[in-house]
């Protein structure tokens, strides 16, 4: 049997905290070993233990998700941001802080599951939503890319630099810009030029409004 998956929540909604409770206990290698309301409390009874953490940023008290994720990293937990909204503003403020994953409250909970083995194993994994959502196989709004085109383009449109994004995804800096040369020739070549990172992140979007891309976590390691 897979190691079990020790996780921890951040969470100051009691519905969904409860939903994870019984969600939790249905899956053999994922166990939910904590909910708290704020950072502090997690911090102070995690007891030297390290999870895989569900951060809510919007939480009524500890307030500012940059400043918790940073502070559960650096008690070495690893942190996967569940926001409520699609707001690329907050993407960008708490992977920039070092979250190692960002999924939006619209996804299933097979997408969650998936997104913690990802985090667990020491990937990376990041969902902006139906509406932000790429997928390497293309459609008639985007050209078809591979994986690792399509995990750099994800972290890059996110809101990550091109130095954290390749940070992210456990690769070298010129290697990431490689790979982000090679997505801006395919959407050229689409028929779809892009300069910058807003034109990049509003072809993911139109891509994805005409397409029927799946929700994506992926653990992506060198």
């Amino acid at each position: 049997m897979a190691d079990v998956i020790d996780v921890a929540a951040v969470e100051d909604n009691r519905m969904f905290a409860d939903g994870l409770h019984a969600w939790a206990g249905t899956l053999p290698d994922i166990r939910l070993a904590s909910v708290t309301s704020t950072v502090g409390e997690l911090l102070r009874t995690a007891a030297g233990r390290c999870f895989v953490v569900l951060l809510n940023p919007a939480l009524r008290t500890d307030s500012d998700p940059a400043h918790n994720v940073r502070r559960l990293i650096e008690a070495r937990h690893r942190v996967v941001v569940i926001d409520g909204s699609v707001d690329l503003a907050m993407v960008e403020r708490t992977l920039t802080a070092g979250a190692h994953g960002y999924l939006t409250r619209n996804h299933d909970m097979a997408t969650l599951a998936a997104t913690l083995r990802a985090i667990a194993s020491g990937g990376t994994a990041w969902s902006l939503g139906p509406t932000m959502a790429a997928e390497p196989g293309g459609s008639p709004g985007r050209p078809p890319l591979s994986e690792r085109e399509h995990a750099v383009l994800m972290a890059y449109v996110s809101g990550l630099t091109l130095e954290s994004t390749a940070r992210s995804l456990g690769i070298s800096p010129e290697t990431a810009r490689t790979y982000l040369k090679r997505v801006k020739a395919k959407y050229r070549e689409a028929g779809l030029p892009v300069c910058t990172k807003l034109d990049l992140a509003e072809r993911v979007r139109a891509g994805c409004s005409s397409g029927t891309g799946r929700p994506a976590a992926r653990g992506v390691r060198s």
